[in-house]
C-alpha cells in the first residue's frame, strides 16, 4: 500500500490528505457498494487531535490497511490489496460516515 488519501477533513490522522494513521480498519463486511463501507479508524480531530496526529516527518502516511469487506476484489485475506485507496466523507461525525471510494464489488 502506498498511500491512503484521504477527503474526511476532520479526521485527527488526516494531514494534508494523506491518512497518518499507523493502521487504518475498513469496515462493511456485506458491502454492495461504496456508501456501504467506512473507515472504522476515523476520529474526530476535534476531540483527538492532541492524541493522534503526531506526524513523523520521515514517514509518507499509513500503509497498512485491514479489511473486513468480503465483498470486495482488494480483499485479500482482511488485507486491502490495491495499490493506494481514497477514503471521503462530508460534516462526518461517526466513522460510519465515511466511505472507502475505492470499494469494488466483486
Amino acid at each position: 500500500m502506498s498511500k491512503i488519501n484521504c477527503g474526511v477533513e476532520n479526521c485527527s490522522h488526516n494531514n494534508e490528505h494523506t491518512c497518518f494513521a499507523n493502521i487504518i480498519n475498513v469496515g462493511g463486511k456485506s458491502a454492495r457498494k461504496e456508501s456501504d463501507t467506512c473507515c472504522a479508524s476515523f476520529l474526530d480531530s476535534l476531540a483527538y487531535s492532541s492524541l493522534t496526529n503526531i506526524i513523523d516527518t520521515n514517514s509518507h502516511g499509513c500503509d497498512v490497511v485491514s479489511c473486513t469487506v468480503v465483498t470486495c476484489t482488494y480483499n485479500s485475506n482482511e488485507l486491502c490489496s490495491a495499490k493506494s485507496i481514497e477514503v471521503n466523507g462530508h460534516n462526518v461525525n461517526l466513522y460510519s460516515e465515511t466511505d472507502c471510494l475505492t470499494f469494488n464489488h466483486k
